[in-house]
């Protein structure tokens, strides 16, 4: 696996450097020796934040984990990549389109599914051209974390969505 670790606030040590590789490490015997994996550490007042990005033809493989150690950070987000590789296998294998990022051993062994996706509620409502800004205001009023809409600018359908720090964001669909 290729690694690209940057860092934010924080200058990455050679130590980080190696924690990083030796614990993201373990994936290799899931993944083939040229996958890029993305990692990003950042330090925010007392949060140790490690951010990894798997890139993949049609997936993408990302956990964002935070603690007040760094190392304990980097421990947690490993734990919870391989529990989505386990839990999320046989759908990415299904699809056939990521499978060449995998190894062979990983993808002939069976993994028990926790459990598996269920779409228990579906909802429709009238959407109404109208701009982010306004889209966001609309967000804050229904209390939801995202919202979706047509922008009146583009004419597409957009999403708004919460992000830390009272801040949001907006999601253009790429054709």
């Amino acid at each position: 696996m290729k690694f690209i670790i940057s860092g934010k606030n924080i200058t990455v040590s050679q130590g980080l450097k190696t924690a990083v590789e030796d614990k993201l490490g373990k994936l290799e015997r899931y993944f083939t020796p040229d996958t890029e994996v993305v990692v990003t550490l950042s330090v925010e007042k007392e949060r140790q934040k490690i951010e990894v990005t798997i890139p993949m033809k049609g997936n993408i493989i990302r956990s964002e984990q935070v603690s007040n150690d760094m190392y304990v950070s980097i421990d947690l987000v490993e734990e919870v990549i391989e529990r989505q590789l386990r839990k999320y296998k046989n759908k990415i294998v299904d699809k056939q389109q990521a499978a060449a990022n995998f190894q062979k051993e990983y993808l002939d062994k069976d993994y028990e599914e926790d459990e598996e996706v269920k779409i228990i509620r579906t909802k429709k409502f009238g959407i109404k051209p109208m701009y982010p800004e306004d889209a966001c205001v609309q967000m804050e009023l229904l209390g939801h974390n995202f919202f979706v809409f047509f922008n009146a600018e583009t004419e597409q359908v957009n999403v708004v969505y919460k992000r830390k720090g009272n801040t949001y964001g907006l999601i253009e669909p790429e054709f």
